[in-house]
């Protein structure tokens, strides 16, 4: 079901989407949440050069392309054909290809398949968390990596509905952070401990949580994160670093 709704509310909004973000996120292909830290500042997945790279949610595959231009073996996902309508314009004026339609909770690989799994505000918000954190772990090989970048629970339990924004005050309850179902679409979060309990249950180690302050004087197209001043005092993203733990034989 939320497949579904949300095939259908990309696929509605993909044009306006890409028109409003697509230059920014063309112009900081590598670089991670809405206001664009570079990775080479981060460095979340390292070395990339012969790798086998997953960007879960792709969109219209900037991450995907610049990643291949960077010596990855990278492989675009994502649920919506108006979304991959955009990236395959992109790859074709690149002379690339690997990119899959498909839903995050059923991955169409086999197991083992991958060095890194990563999403930016992809489809680990739009996913159900049991499921993309076990068809994850299912398609890493063992040692592999694991990074997402997301709203933060801080975020969420401060967002005002009716302002549209983030406020200086707790609306929300944390304990029952769960999904967000605005009618259009359908998006997840977890509490940290439900977070960390996931994850050892998919045999994820977390090695980092970096925790994404705006720099300063920073702007974003993404008009529901901000202020910038609030995300420069409580963190509005952070990014999940996890390693699958190795095999034991």
């Amino acid at each position: 079901m939320s497949s579904k709704r949300n095939r259908g509310f990309w696929n509605s909004i993909s044009k306006e989407y890409q028109e409003k973000h697509g230059t920014e996120l063309g112009q900081k292909p590598m670089a991670w949440g809405v206001w664009r830290i570079p990775e080479s500042d981060l460095n979340v997945l390292g070395d990339v050069k012969d790798r086998d790279v997953l960007e879960l949610g792709c969109g219209a595959a900037q991450w995907t392309l610049a990643l291949r231009q960077h010596g990855a073996r990278a492989v675009g996902l994502d649920l919506s054909d108006e979304q991959l309508a955009h990236a395959r314009r992109a790859f074709a004026s690149a002379g690339a290809t690997s990119l899959v339609q498909a839903d995050a909770e059923s991955l169409p690989f086999r197991n083992d398949t991958f060095d890194i799994v990563f999403c930016d505000h992809g489809a680990t918000v739009f996913a159900s968390p049991e499921s993309v954190v076990a068809q994850v772990s299912r398609v890493l090989r063992p040692g592999g990596l694991f990074a997402f970048c997301m709203s933060t629970p801080i975020r969420d339990i401060c967002f005002d509905e009716a302002a549209g924004r983030v406020e200086s005050r707790l609306s929300e309850d944390y304990f029952q952070l769960s999904v967000f179902d605005d009618g259009e679409s359908r998006q997840y979060q977890l509490p940290y401990g439900a977070w960390i309990r996931l994850f050892r249950r998919h045999g994820f180690v977390v090695e980092d949580l970096v925790e994404l302050q705006a720099p300063e004087h920073a702007v974003t197209t993404y008009s529901d994160f901000v202020p910038v001043d609030w995300a420069r005092r409580w963190p509005a993203e952070h990014v999940w670093k996890l390693k699958k733990a190795a095999s034991e034989n």
